[in-house]
């Protein structure tokens, strides 16, 4: 199997292939320089794996919640990619990203997700490690004011921790999470290569689309509706 995936919702770039079962990735921290950045990344892996794009199965992108921008470079460039190799598009949550990162890490069976949302507010999603050992969302994804965190669907019992970005910003929500899992949350970005698993399931359950049906989630439009 072969899946592409871009992953712009962050200050970060980046870019992975899944290869025979192996993985290529790209990763840099480029704050509004996704655009110049996506399509060489995209370029260097398949060459180095010799592929074409017409030789994918499919092609994956972080489709949110994240930065309005990046999520549209992302969306776009995985939908021109698809439609010029005929294959079909797998959106997968930036946040579930994270929280794979950890899954595959760690020993935790829980992870808070956490994005800076700006404007005073967080995108956020708790997921739990499934049979498959892949995230799974437990509830659904949020979008509030940093004071309505909350990680009361985690099991009190449950060994888990919080990651993501923001903690600079909202040190008074780094405190209050510090002093419930014991220790301080990790700052960490969503990558294209925690992208590719999830993606990878998401294909074999058939969950792939043509590319003029593959949307960002931005969750802030839900709120303003």
């Amino acid at each position: 199997m072969h899946i592409l995936a871009l992953e712009t919702s962050t200050e970060y770039c980046s870019c992975a292939l899944l290869y025979q079962q192996e993985t290529l990735a790209r990763a840099e921290f480029a704050p509004r320089r996704h655009a110049e950045l996506i399509l060489p990344m995209a370029d260097s892996l398949l060459a180095e794996a010799g592929l074409t794009p017409q030789q994918l199965d499919a092609v994956a992108f972080g489709r949110g919640p994240g930065s309005f921008t990046g999520l549209r470079i992302a969306c776009g460039v995985a939908q021109g990619i698809a439609l010029a190799a005929d294959v079909l598009v797998l959106p997968v949550s930036s946040l579930a990203a994270l929280a794979q990162a950890v899954l595959q890490a760690g020993t935790a069976s829980h992870v808070l997700a956490v994005l800076d949302a700006r404007m005073a507010e967080l995108y956020w999603g708790i997921f739990a490690r499934n049979a498959a050992g892949l995230a799974e969302l437990v509830g659904e994804e949020r979008l509030s004011v940093p004071e309505n965190l909350d990680w009361t669907l985690i099991p009190a019992t449950a060994p888990w921790c919080a990651t993501g970005t923001g903690w600079e910003t909202y040190p008074a929500v780094a405190a209050r999470l510090q002093a419930a899992q014991g220790s301080a949350p990790t700052l960490s970005y969503p990558l294209a290569q925690a992208l590719l698993p999830l993606a990878q399931a998401a294909w074999q359950q058939g969950q792939g689309v043509p590319a003029a049906q593959a949307l960002p989630v931005y969750l802030r439009n839900q709120v303003v509706q």
